[in-house]
């Protein structure tokens, strides 16, 4: 175990696992109160039979979520956790696992992100690492673009998922269908070259590191995939997240 530095200043955490774990790819799982879901989810990441990392980065989960991450790592040898004090926002927890696999002796040469929910299904893992394959530096888990599809959404989340999208289009002109989704896979170059830009706390990352990746002029693909609503649990996004994260959307870009 190592201490280090997360995002929020002078906020001091330790990494468990195995740090000189050498893995093609690293995959950052954010995770609050996902004890229904974690362990099925990993099992099923490790069955892609990929030369993989799992990073958990937890927020203090109260429900043993973290309980049960530990007992993944002792039957797996690629599994880091990092445990922060507090909820500190989804923005803060995938700029600390880019930090985090950053830092490693052995770093990975293309970094995933996708939700601990089951929102996302771990299969369309191997098609976004394909995209970068093939010379990309981002690809995006695009539920808009053609083939791609949501499951179970109601009119109100799906309105307001259209808006951010909209407002994102039109403030980064980065032609994309679907700037909001979390299911993606970075090269370490572009992680390397944004990652000092990163300031977001919640959702916004998502628009953050598309808008960062687009001024830089990195290769940008979108990989249609199904978002299907959670299995298990409760949502942690209410409505009031979301409306904020539509304003922060609109107001900060703009400004820049």
């Amino acid at each position: 175990m190592e201490k280090v530095y997360s995002s929020e200043e002078n906020q001091r955490g330790i990494i468990e696992g195995n740090l000189k774990v050498h893995s093609e790819i690293g995959l950052i799982l954010p995770t609050y109160c996902e004890a229904a879901n974690i362990g099925k989810l990993m099992e099923e990441i490790e069955n892609l039979n990929l030369n993989i990392s799992i990073l958990v980065i937890d927020d203090s989960s109260p429900d043993g979520t973290v309980d049960i991450v530990r007992k993944m790592q002792r039957k797996y040898g690629n599994i880091l956790l990092f445990v922060r004090p507090k909820k500190l926002g989804l923005g803060t927890a995938i700029t600390d696992g880019f930090k985090i696999f950053l830092s490693l002796k052995n770093s990975p040469k293309y970094i995933v992100t996708m939700d601990a929910d089951y929102s996302h299904n771990p299969k369309d893992v191997p098609r976004l690492i394909s995209a970068l394959q093939c010379g990309y530096d981002l690809a995006i888990g695009s539920r808009y673009c053609k083939g791609g599809n949501t499951l179970d959404w109601g009119i109100m989340r799906l309105a307001v998922s259209r808006v951010a999208n909209l407002v994102a289009s039109l403030v980064i002109g980065a032609k994309l269908c679907d700037y909001t989704s979390g299911m993606r896979c970075y090269s370490v170059s572009l992680i390397k070259s944004i990652i000092g830009e990163l300031h977001s706390q919640t959702y916004e990352i998502q628009i953050e590191t598309i808008r960062q990746a687009h001024l830089r002029k990195f290769k940008i693909k979108e990989v249609p995939i199904t978002f299907a609503n959670r299995k298990k649990g409760k949502s942690k996004l209410t409505f009031n997240e979301i409306k904020q994260f539509v304003l922060h959307i609109f107001l900060k870009q703009l400004r820049k």
